[in-house]
Order: structure tokens, then sequence, then C-alpha cells
């Protein structure tokens, strides 16, 4: 049984990482969040020790270390800007991490904690559970298999559509040095994945940005153009979701056809925990590649619309 510890208690997705542990036959130790809205916890782990103080929790597992009862990971969930901090807590601690996306904001932030790794001899891990989605490793497979005889180039339009209120923009999340803005807050699971399917970047633009808000951009890989359209105002939602009420909608399509995989997304985190737990997982330079594009992304000046533009951008952000 491995020892857990878990950064971010009360944040929306901590209590996936709980459930993984459990799943996974593991003991979570010690929380921490500034939050103690976390009764999440009584439901996988009522016995573990909760810090409200980053100093105290610190304190705690290093005491846990000298007695010869340190942790053997550290699960991290806190806001983006603090990943890296993070991460070398659980290092310098004589554990692995185990961290949300994005694994860290800037590009040459990897370098060093690659080398935080080689000092400690622990290890970083990157959340990537679209990779481990069955729908989606299916498709991985039958790019593989038609690229061989395919002359020309996937089309893909990627939109991702999450509505969120005046709360979004007074947390860290709307603060672009904190969160990296919508390309890295919510699209980078999905450059990730396009990425890991088509191959590597070959051209990138982007003809829309309101980073905090809304971006529209091309990306072209090494088997796929992508039109992508990213938001977090209700305002750009499809008549088709707003019909149904709906407030988030995500659709790929692939040379027209949809790709359906919003559904089974309950037990990845589960699954990617067992991966890590069995000596694999995705680490540093699985997560570099879509690192360095979201920060290109969001460091680059529009060029405005033409023809690759995604078509519901042009139409919601260009009043077509």
């Amino acid at each position: 049984m491995k020892r857990f510890a878990l950064i971010g208690a009360a944040g929306y997705v901590a209590p996936r990482h709980m459930k993984a542990i459990k799943e996974t036959g593991n003991l979570l130790v010690a929380a921490m969040d500034r939050c103690d809205s976390v009764g999440i916890i009584d439901t996988y782990f009522p016995d573990a020790a909760f810090f409200t103080e980053f100093e105290r929790f610190d304190r705690h597992i290093d005491k846990l270390r000298r007695k010869g009862e340190g942790i053997d990971y550290v699960s991290i969930c806190s806001p983006n800007y603090l990943h890296d901090a993070h991460i070398r807590f659980a290092l310098r601690n004589d554990a692995d991490a185990i961290c949300e996306k994005p694994l860290v904001l800037n590009p040459w932030n990897l370098d060093a904690l690659k080398e935080i790794e080689e000092e400690t001899g622990r290890k970083v891990y990157n959340i990537l559970q679209l990779r481990v989605h069955p729908a989606i490793v299916s498709l991985k497979k039958r790019v593989e298999e038609e690229s061989k005889e395919k002359q020309e180039k996937y089309k893909i339009d990627l939109t991702y559509i999450t509505s969120r209120g005046k709360w979004y923009f007074i947390s860290w999340k709307g603060n672009i040095n904190k969160s990296g803005g919508v390309a890295t807050n919510i699209g980078i699971h999905f450059f990730d994945m396009l990425m890991w399917i088509f191959g590597e970047v070959k051209h990138y633009e982007v003809h829309y940005s309101e980073p905090l808000k809304k971006m529209a951009g091309y990306i072209e890989l090494e088997k796929a153009e992508v039109r992508w359209f990213l938001s977090v105002d209700s305002k750009d939602l499809p008549e088709v979701a707003v019909k149904k009420g709906k407030r988030t909608y995500r659709s790929i399509t692939v040379d027209g056809n949809e790709v359906e995989f919003s559904g089974g997304f309950t037990d990845l985190h589960t699954v990617v925990y067992q991966e890590i737990l069995n000596g694999k997982g995705f680490g540093i330079e699985d997560a570099r590649p879509s690192i360095e594009l979201v920060y290109r992304l969001r460091n680059i000046k529009p060029i405005g619309f033409n023809d690759r533009v995604h078509p519901l951008a042009e139409v919601k952000l260009n009043g077509k």
C-alpha cells in the first residue's frame, strides 16, 4: 500500500484523485487546502490529516519522513501557477508528484523540474487522462492504420465551450499569469490529445484572442489540419446546445465525422493512477509539446479571420 498526500483538496478535480487513490488500494494520509470545504474527504479517507496552512502541512510531511513513515506520492490539484512549487515540494520530500494539467505554465520550468528529478531520483507525472479514454485510444489506432495509405491530412474541428459565471474571472482563473488563459486552462488536454494522435505541430496561428475568455485559431499537425475554438462565454454556445439547456458544448469532428467521447470520464483518473503505480504514466516529456504550444498561442498576436478560421468562431465572433 502506497502513502499519498494531496494538495488542493477543495478543488473541483480533487475528488477524482481521492477516488483513484482509494480504488487502487492506497492510503491518503494528509491533505491541504486554504479552503476548508473538504467534506468530500469523509467519503474516501476520513482519517487523513488536514491542513489549511501550507507551513503546517509541510512540517507534518517532514515529521512523517523523519519517522520513517514518509509519503510515496503527492497528488497536486492546486491552481495552475502553484503546480511548479508543489511539484518541487513533492520531490524534495522524497515523493513522486502526480499533477493535474497543465504541469507548468512555461516551457522552461520543465527543464528545471527535470534537473530536480535527476537530483532526487523521484518522478513527475501528469494527468493526461484523454490518452487512456477508450474512444481516443481507438481513434489513435485507426489513424495509425489509415495514415499509411492516406494521402491528404485529416480535417479536424475542435470546439469546446464551457460557460462560466462572474466568479470565474474573480478567481485565480481570471488572472492570465495564474491560469494561462483558456488555451492553457481548458484547451491543453485537447491539444495534447490531438498531437498524441496526429503528430507534432508544423504551423500555428491565432485568429481571435480574448485570452481569458475565448480564443480561435488553426494548427497544422503532421497528419491533420485543426480549426479550434475555445470559450467560457455562454453567448458562444451553438443553438443545438442552447435548445437543450446545456451550458457546455464539446465537439471534435474528424473529416466531418463526430468523435463520440462524452461518456467514460469518471474512471479515467483511476486508470492513469494504476498506470503510474505499474511503473508507467505520463512524464515531463509527454507533457512538453502541449505546454510549448499553449505558451506560444497565448503569446502571439492574432492575425484576424481567414479561410482557416473555425466556422462557429466566425459566426459568433465575426457576426456572420
